[in-house]
């Protein structure tokens, strides 16, 4: 899966030059902040936008809220043009919501000013409703009419609908990918790519990511239905004027209408043109979403990567300027404009195909920091830094050691914020592996495979599949330990691992199930325990050479001098893997490397044959053979092979000296096949799980056979049982 691109923390994405602007503006708000509670302001400002709703206010104060409003638009517009990412200004909703309201709060005070002294002249609303009456409409109420007619046309059908319209669908994609982005993150966590701190920075980025562009969706709401109350205000205010001035303040028609129409039209322009720069505001900023740098910068980076297509458009331009009747100066001008840009942008690719490098923004995309046409204006952003190479093609050849596919339905299992998610069981079965086995295990990657069935996986071991199931992401797995028939409503099923009959029930029923004695586990811990038992059954294959000799470099200094004389002089790294990979085989922890160490030097003194020194290295750990075998009361119970079979495998071995080799006859296997599942089968339904004693001479060859049917069945050797373990015999072959 493809890794999660979320947009970084201001301060992390800013560069070293926004770190530092950051840390200014910190230095001064601490120095400031002792005179001024910014909390305590903001809680009075928005307490003033609702007076300003309720309690009539004077003109001069309205002339400052107003001033207030355009330079709070203008503000935004700027920010907006100069963050990297739309997360960098991530209070955008909040800010929008604010001004919406200073302005809502505004027009109805300046509604009580117009309507009640709106008869007294032009600046009865004050000083800059007046001038925007007089100096932008020239005292014309109709061109005032038009004039806001078409503003709030272009701020809601235009401008607001399409920045909605993309928040809404920005919101719904976003918050369809963060499942896969989750696992993204979870997986390379479990692989290692990256630490816990990383992984919470990416989720705390992701959410917030989630986060703001909903809350973009709803902002825009704001700037929608702030255009229809501006609307209805003004209309409100010209009839509502009209009426006033000529019923209680004896105007005549006409002069009521000029009267209180340009004051209306004024106001209706002071409170539309903030509101048309914070629109175009809102629709820069969803819109940015998956560009990175300053606007002008990503502009500038991705027109200046096609040079031809500015050459064209000059060609376009100057071929309008010749037309008859057309004015020549601005075509011109503009002509000469895009002709040098595209001379030098493509002045600029073909150094860059020189150098052996490859033009930015190829691809629809700026590919890096800087574009073509920043040197073509004069090189004020630096030089073009070149792409990303692509990817070899013997990447292709890299494997996963341990990989999980996952269907769509179980991709709750390694996302949100659950306890019980796939991904901590993992890395709890990681280190349960290391302190079990000796062995860490390789990293586990997980991915979405769509081709697999809603509930399904599959866990492949170097790309091949070892094992599948199915489960369920919300329910739990009951199963009788006696094998009886479950008494729960739920789905009959098979437990994945050892192919027991189970149910999955619902979670209402958990309590339930524990009180009758059944064991009930989630879906993540059904996934977990399959994944353990294929692991230790593949652990031999999956102990590499290089994972050999990390081990041999992670002991302790003080048995530095032990490997240094072991390896190579007694055996290779690679006849210790071996050694090792037989010792797994048979889940025999290797964690004490140090005495394994110990009894192949002791064995390679007299045998090269890596089967003899496995043996001898059994022996030696003998005291951690027998301790893993016992029961709860501290005794490891027995089967102890019969003389008649003792004698039998020890006639059938074929050979002489290292290069034995079992030869007995296939009715005879099956006759022993019998005879060892009988036993067994009888011993552990009483509840015990016995150890197989044979002599030294045949436990590997009698292994060899038992673990073709019974492979959890442990075989020891009287060699390997330790002189003060308690043992026990239970029956015999």
């Amino acid at each position: 899966m493809a890794e999660p691109t979320g947009s970084k923390l201001p301060a992390q994405s800013t560069g070293s030059r926004g770190a530092a602007a950051m840390g200014g503006f910190n230095t001064a708000r601490a120095r400031i902040m002792p005179y001024f509670r910014s909390d305590v302001i903001f809680a009075l400002g928005v307490m003033a936008i609702i007076l300003f709703m309720l309690v009539p206010i004077p003109t001069a104060i309205l002339d400052l809220g107003l001033s207030i409003s355009i330079m709070l638009s203008v503000m935004i517009l700027m920010t907006v043009l100069f963050i990297q990412k739309p997360l960098e200004f991530s209070t955008f909703p909040t800010v929008l919501l604010v001004a919406t309201s200073l302005r809502l709060g505004l027009n109805v005070a300046s509604t009580r000013l117009i309507l009640s002294d709106g008869h007294s002249g032009g600046d009865a609303a004050g000083a800059v409703i007046g001038a925007f009456g007089n100096f932008i409409i020239h005292g014309n109420y109709i061109v005032g009419v038009i004039v806001f007619a078409i503003l709030v046309i272009v701020n809601f059908v235009v401008i607001t609908k399409g920045s909605g319209r993309i928040a809404e669908v920005a919101a719904r994609f976003t918050l369809d990918a963060m499942p896969g982005k989750q696992m993204a993150i979870d997986a390379d966590l479990s692989a290692g790519l990256i630490t816990e701190d990383e992984a919470k920075t990416r989720r705390s980025e992701l959410e917030q990511e989630s986060t703001f562009f909903g809350a973009m969706d709803g902002a825009a709401k704001f700037v929608r239905g702030d255009a229809i109350a501006g609307l209805l205000i003004t209309f409100i205010n010209v009839i509502g004027g009209i009426i006033i001035g000529t019923v209680s303040e004896g105007m005549s028609m006409s002069d009521a209408a000029a009267t209180y129409t340009l004051l209306t039209i004024g106001d209706g322009l002071v409170s539309q043109i903030p509101a048309l720069i914070i629109s175009v505001a809102s629709g820069l900023l969803v819109s940015k979403a998956g560009v990175a740098g300053s606007a002008d910068r990503a502009l500038m980076n991705q027109f200046s990567a096609y040079p031809r297509a500015l050459a064209l458009s000059s060609g376009l331009m100057l071929a309008l300027a010749f037309l008859p009747g057309m004015p020549m100066l601005p075509f011109f001008t503009l002509a000469a404009i895009t002709g040098g840009i595209a001379f030098f942008s493509l002045r600029t690719q073909k150094e860059l195909e020189k150098s052996g490098a490859t033009a930015p923004g190829k691809g629809g995309a700026p590919a890096g920091a800087q574009g073509a046409g920043a040197q073509a204006l004069g090189g004020l952003e630096g030089a073009a830094s070149a792409p990303v190479a692509e990817e070899p093609i013997s990447n292709a050849l890299a494997m996963d050691t341990i990989r999980i596919e996952l269907g769509y339905g179980l991709l709750p299992l390694v996302q949100g914020e659950a306890s019980h998610k796939l991904t901590d069981q993992i890395k709890g079965l990681r280190r349960q592996l290391a302190e079990d086995m000796g062995y860490v295990l390789p990293s586990v990657r997980i991915q979405d495979n769509l081709q697999l069935e809603a509930n399904t996986y599959i866990v492949r071991i170097k790309e091949i599949e070892a094992g599948r199931g199915d489960v369920r992401p919300h329910m739990m797995m009951c199963m009788d330990p006696t094998g009886a028939n479950i008494n729960l409503p739920g789905e009959n099923t098979t437990e994945p691992t050892f192919g027991l009959p189970a149910m999955w029930i619902d979670q209402q029923y958990q309590e339930e199930a524990h009180f009758k004695g059944y064991t009930v586990v989630d879906a993540p811990t059904v996934i977990t325990t399959h994944i353990t038992e294929i692991i230790k059954d593949n652990m031999p294959d999956l102990l590499n050479y290089a994972e050999t000799q990390k081990l041999l470099d992670e002991l302790p200094k003080e048995y530095q001098k032990l490997v240094a004389d072991v390896i190579p002089a007694q055996i290779n790294v690679g006849g210790l893997q071996r050694v090792l990979q037989k010792l797994l085989a048979e889940r025999v922890s290797v964690r004490d490397l140090p005495t394994i160490l110990e009894g192949i030097a002791e064995a390679a003194t007299y045998t090269k044959n890596i089967s003899h020194i496995t043996e001898h290295v059994r022996s030696r750990l003998s005291r951690q053979l027998c301790d893993s075998h016992t029961n709860p009361a501290g005794v490891l119970p027995l089967v102890t092979l019969s003389p008649d079979w003792e004698q039998s495998f020890a006639a059938a071995l074929m050979g002489d000296g290292e290069e034995k080799q079992l030869a007995m006859p296939p009715t005879q296997l099956q006759q022993f096949i019998t005879d060892i599942r009988e036993n067994f089968d009888d011993i552990m339904a009483t509840g015990e799980i016995p150890v197989l004693l044979t002599s030294p001479g045949i436990r590997p060859y009698v292994r060899s056979v038992i673990e073709r049917f019974r492979p959890q069945t442990t075989v020891m050797s009287q060699n390997e049982i330790h002189p003060k373990a308690r043992i026990q015999t239970l029956g015999q072959v």
